[in-house]
């Protein structure tokens, strides 16, 4: 079962877009694509170079080269980080900065293993010696807010952020790195950044981000929190900054809160978890899909009138040009001068799509903070982890579900704070909003523009989010919160037409994942109440043919699991013998042929359920040969767990198969005692 921690989000990289020297001589020599002489090995050459803007250069280069999978295992050998990590100690601030990105985006587009290799080499020493010298910098700079925003581009707060977001992907993935996180002090640190939010939100966002990692099961760095840093993380989560980003940030805060709860006074813990869930639903009261056909009206706009303003002064610029031979020469060494800003190098992010960005990252963030505020933390399982893909969903479903039991997480009794609080601020009721398919509006206005493109997939995340988010509340909130009976079939009904009204549902796994785990939750909860069930036979089918043949072990696993439900209800019914055959051959199918272990014991426990009791199950075991099928898949069943079992699983995957063995060895002795009654 996978394990109860809050979602890890895929960084936002640094990423430079612009070809530096080096990497336009290696182009130009036709070197691209030789390992010896291509544009790692010079540009790693540059990073020694004594002109600083050579070395900033080189590492702009770096950051954008990091992100061709291809490249990292020659930037391995060649040691890159070893190589970059004094550069986070240049002289340059502009070279730090650089730096900083270039091993931010190796450590995002590297994974785990180059996370575990940056903390071998010991990139934290200067790491942290960075992050104390940002620090003491902004103790010490005596520079007007005004001064600042013109400097921005070598700042010592953007220095900071590649460093903050750098220390946030290597402490996700090593807890050496969080170990020494604790012992240097970094949280003092951090904090110290995170109070800078009023002036400079994205450096406080990236805070937030670290925050929830390194407070995720530390209990060490939980006794250095002081009165006043639980105050001031309580002061940002309860600001009143109305910006998307400010809503972004305040989620994040209220999710390292929740981290913190343990060390806040029990008679402060009702009023807390009552501001963390008001947070989380105002948050999802936004629609999101009318934010971005705002934003994308106000981009337009702005768009138009910068447009018009740089006509204007181009030719006012060209007039004076004319008038004046000393000027004229000044735009071109402006130009050439600002070709040495790393700013310049990186992509223009309009402040439109960061708004309608943060939003649906704020609204993906609170779903998955109330899915683990619903669910025990177990150490020992898989965690929701996001592992850097081209997108930032894929992972996530791929990991919700452990090959375990196929259910998300190890459902608890909540709390009656956090069951009050989802009532009263009417969660369940949000979250099924947010169920719906992306605004179609929105959807077919940024698939025309390549900048908006991207919140597509941000969209159908929240979506997928939020199918998960209701799968855990139907499985444990009563029946009359959610609204009762006639609720419950029609959210039924929804889940049906959603799945359904997709003719090429199975191509899209994520969401094929997401609400095959939903409705498996739902007709669970409704078959234990007694409440018919809502699934069609064609549906039934239509569902098994697609799911039973995905690659994905999650939505196979649920695929199975909704037959054995359904089959188990029917088969107490009168006239449901042709789908009970079915249903029974559907799950022959897989227990026999697929390669998972856990679907086959999925698959078993699901022929169980259906043909324990019923008149009709009883007839249609017989006329689908149900007994000489399972009694000649016994040996080979056995054998399987015994060849592949061992290594492959683990110890509780192992003992579930056991005891599914044994079940089988039952199933079949009261198969036969079924089938003599019946022939005889």
């Amino acid at each position: 079962m996978g394990k109860s921690r809050t979602k890890r989000f895929k960084r936002p990289q640094f990423s430079p877009t612009g070809n530096c020297q080096a990497e336009l001589a290696a182009a130009e020599n036709g070197t691209e694509q030789e390992e010896d002489d291509g544009p790692a090995a010079e540009l790693l050459e540059k990073l020694q170079h004594p002109s600083a803007e050579v070395r900033e250069c080189a590492c702009a280069g770096l950051a954008r080269l990091v992100q061709q999978q291809r490249e990292l295992p020659g930037l391995a050998r060649r040691d890159a980080v070893r190589r970059l990590g004094p550069l986070l100690l240049d002289p340059s601030l502009a070279v730090r900065e650089t730096a900083a990105g270039a091993l931010r985006n190796l450590s995002a587009f590297g994974g785990f293993e180059v996370c575990e290799d940056m903390v071998t080499k010991d990139i934290m020493t200067p790491l942290v010696a960075l992050l104390k010298e940002c620090s003491a910098g902004l103790d010490s700079n005596e520079m007007s807010p005004q001064e600042k925003k013109d400097q921005h581009r070598n700042s010592i707060e953007n220095i900071a952020n590649e460093a903050v977001n750098l220390l946030w992907n290597i402490c996700e993935c090593s807890d050496k790195a969080v170990s020494i996180f604790n012992k240097e002090g970094c949280l003092e640190i951090v904090l110290k950044y995170l109070s800078r939010c009023p002036t400079n939100v994205d450096l406080a966002i990236s805070v937030a981000y670290c925050l929830q990692t390194v407070t995720e099961d530390n209990v060490e760095l939980l006794k250095s929190f002081s009165a006043p840093a639980l105050h001031m993380l309580e002061s940002v989560m309860l600001s009143s900054g109305s910006s998307m980003e400010y809503v972004l940030l305040k989620t994040l805060v209220a999710g390292t809160v929740w981290n913190l709860k343990d060390i806040i006074p029990s008679k402060s813990q009702a009023e807390i978890i009552n501001a963390i869930l008001k947070i989380l639903s105002e948050v999802l009261e936004m629609d999101a899909g009318e934010m971005v056909i705002k934003m994308k009206e106000a981009d337009t706009q702005r768009l138009k009138t910068t447009a018009e303003t740089e006509e204007i002064l181009a030719h006012a610029n060209g007039e004076d040009l004319i008038e004046d031979d000393e000027m004229e020469e000044m735009p071109h060494k402006r130009k050439a001068r600002r070709k040495t800003f790393i700013s310049d190098l990186l992509p223009p992010t309009d402040r439109e799509v960061r708004e309608a960005t943060a939003l649906l990252t704020a609204q993906q963030t609170a779903l998955e903070m109330i899915v683990n505020m619903c669910y025990s933390e177990d150490p020992s399982d898989d965690e929701w982890e996001e592992l850097s893909s081209s997108d930032e969903s894929d992972a996530f479903m791929e990991t919700s579900l452990s090959e375990g039991s196929g259910q998300l997480l190890s459902p608890l009794c909540l709390s009656h704070e956090i069951h009050s609080a989802l009532t009263n601020y009417l969660i369940p009721k949000k979250i099924f909003e947010k169920t719906a398919f992306p605004n179609s509006i929105a959807v077919d206005i940024c698939s025309k523009n390549p900048t908006w493109k991207p919140l597509i997939r941000k969209m159908s995340t929240v979506q997928c989010r939020a199918l998960v988010c209701l799968q855990s509340l139907v499985s444990l909130l009563d029946v009359e919160p959610l609204g009762g009976a006639p609720a419950l079939q029609a959210l039924a009904q929804h889940l049906a037409q959603l799945l359904f009204s997709q003719p090429d549902f199975a191509k899209h796994v994520d969401f094929l994942e997401a609400i095959s785990s939903a409705l498996r939750a739902l007709l669970q909860t409704m078959a234990s109440r007694n409440i018919s069930q809502c699934l069609t036979p064609d549906q039934l089918v239509t569902l098994c043919r697609a799911g039973i043949h995905s690659s994905n072990v999650g939505v196979r696993v649920n695929v199975v699991s909704i037959l054995g439900i359904t089959g188990s209800v029917l088969a107490k019914e009168d006239g449901t013998l042709e789908t009970l055959k079915t249903i029974g051959c559907f799950l022959l199918e897989v227990a026999t042929q697929d390669p998972s272990l856990v679907v086959v014991g999925e698959a078993l426990d699901a022929l169980f359920d259906v043909f324990a009791d019923g008149k009709e199950a009883e007839k249609a075991s017989v006329q689908i040969k149900l007994l000489s099928a399972l009694k000649n898949f016994q040996p080979v069943f056995k054998m399987k767990i015994r060849k592949e079992g061992r290594g492959n699983y683990s110890p509780d995957q192992l003992c579930v198969l056991d005891n599914v063995k044994m079940n089988l060895r039952r199933f079949v002795a009261y198969q036969e005692t079924v089938e003599k009654r019946l022939t005889t």
